[in-house]
């Protein structure tokens, strides 16, 4: 205890590295704000297009990964690139993250079926994985710890804007131009980014050889992979007690034990185990994986709902969920100073509270409340993780030194990515699953026309709907209903569990 006492005042007396110092930090900040918003804008700006996207290319059972491949692969490569930041600087690494994200947009854009841009987008997840990370870790560089939670509460407010302008702009592109500008949209914003961090940051790193953990990471991406297969295809192309189910959860569980294993071993291991003995860190970690899950639950599933359900379109689909623009950057500039004047705690405990609300909003939706309540439920969201992921982040920077930052602050984003792809995928598989059994009960009761999930694309595309009878669309509208109010319901778990955790946070650091 007391050489823990010990670290910490060491690492508290530390001074903050020369690059704050060589920089011109206002230039560095405004690069990295583009490329915080340019990946931020693409997880909103994408969610509205969906619908559209799905309308057009088709393939509604396969809906979920378009957003599980990118999630999944940003998420097992955030480890590693934090790592790779700590031994060889943030520079490169931020570099290589935002080139590979824009191939992957570019490609994205020209995607001609489902499944060309399910791959595009993992693409586009292994750039994105380097991005939001290092660019938060470079900001804890530059910055004291006084300065730290204003600039994180500004970076945290990024995502607050990109809600106005992503759902916003992805309404207006679907509606008026085409879908693959919601992916071209990025280019731009990416060279602005690459050149701003290229022109004006330097960095003194000392060079080491140490040893990356490729086979952490590959044992990390085999055991979620199966794990996100399970939760998709279970119960909709496979029963749960079938082979294909039973083997792949078989792979998860001893995928992640050889993982833990591993780790203890590992001479440079992907997520240092010591980190999760330490009661802020597992605290934060774990609050942001159950906050992921309630950002992707909303963000993925609510323009789909407005859209297909409510008879919308796609512009006040994605005016529902900018509402949540309005909560976020509010939240995440009042967490930045609220944290050194109540502390960690009691900030967090403020944004579970607002997650509470929401998630309780959204299991009281239904279409004749229209998109003005669905939009209260996303301000409420926005409020919840304005507060929370700041505090989170601002905690664990200012828990640990300069040489482990970088991997502190990528297990933080990794867990809050992590949430997202499992929720995903365990969220689209309840949708796909009763939509199945809900269309499988009408069948049977009313002897309408046999129809699998797929035809549920036809709710998304107006002018397909001509090709149904309107018995059959508003059986395919209630079935969605109902499916979409158990994916609120399972969001709503999360919630309360998120609320449960911040009371386990750490009032103040260092004490």
């Amino acid at each position: 205890m007391a050489q823990e006492r010990s670290s910490q005042k060491g690492d508290q007396a530390e001074q903050v590295p020369d690059v704050s110092q060589q920089n011109k930090r206002h230039l560095v900040l405004i690069s990295i704000i583009f490329a915080m918003f340019m990946v931020a804008i693409n997880a909103l700006i994408v969610a509205t297009a969906m619908p559209s996207i799905v309308g057009d290319l088709g393939g509604f059972s396969l809906f979920t990964w378009v957003f599980s491949s990118y999630l999944l692969i940003q998420a097992v490569t955030v480890p590693i690139y934090g790592k790779l930041a700590d031994l060889f600087g943030r520079k490169p690494v931020f570099t290589f993250g935002i080139v590979v994200f824009m191939i992957g947009s570019l490609l994205c854009g020209f995607a001609h079926s489902m499944l060309a841009l399910i791959i595009y987008r993992f693409i586009q997840g292994f750039g994105a994985g380097a991005v939001q990370p290092i660019a938060t870790t470079i900001v804890g560089d530059m910055y004291t710890l006084e300065e730290r939670a204003k600039i994180q509460g500004y970076l945290a407010s990024v995502w607050g804007i990109s809600s106005v302008l992503g759902p916003l702009l992805g309404g207006i592109f679907v509606q008026y131009m085409d879908w693959s500008w919601v992916f071209w949209i990025n280019i731009p914003l990416g060279l602005l980014a690459l050149g701003g961090v290229l022109f004006f940051f330097q960095e003194k790193v000392e060079q080491k050889q140490q040893a990356i953990d490729y086979t952490g990471a590959m044992l990390l991406l085999v055991s979620v992979s199966a794990l996100m297969i399970v939760f998709i295809q279970g119960g909709v192309s496979w029963p749960w007690t079938s082979v294909p189910v039973l083997v792949l959860l078989a792979v998860s569980v001893a995928g992640f034990i050889a993982f833990f294993y591993y780790e203890k071993r590992a001479p440079e291991p992907l997520m240092p185990l010591v980190l999760w003995k330490d009661r802020l860190l597992v605290t934060a970690n774990t609050g942001a994986l159950t906050t992921g899950v309630v950002l992707i639950g909303v963000s993925t599933f609510l323009p789909t709902y407005v859209q297909g359900v409510m008879e919308q379109s796609p512009t006040v689909a994605g005016l529902s969920l900018t509402v949540m623009s309005v909560g976020w950057p509010l939240a995440s500039t009042l967490a930045g100073r609220l944290v050194l004047k109540i502390g960690f705690r009691n900030t967090a405990v403020l944004g579970g509270l607002a997650l509470m609300v929401g998630s309780v909003l959204f299991v009281l939706l239904d279409p004749d409340k229209g998109p003005l309540w669905a939009g209260a439920g996303s301000f409420f969201i926005g409020l919840g993780m304005g507060f929370t992921t700041t505090t989170f982040i601002v905690s664990v920077q200012s828990h640990v030194n300069w040489k482990t930052r970088g991997v502190a602050t990528s297990a933080n984003m990794f867990m809050r990515l992590l949430g997202s792809t499992i929720g995903a995928a365990l969220l689209g598989g309840i949708l796909n699953s009763r939509m199945i059994r809900y269309l499988e009960m009408q069948e049977a009761a009313e002897a309408l026309p046999a129809m699998d999930i797929n035809f549920t694309s036809v709710l998304l595309n107006p002018e397909a709907t001509e090709a149904l009878s309107p018995e059959s669309i508003a059986v395919l509208q209630s079935g969605l209903t109902i499916a979409l109010n158990d994916v609120y319901w399972s969001v709503s778990l999360f919630a309360l569990a998120s609320f449960i955790l911040v009371f386990y946070l750490p009032n103040k650091v260092r004490e």
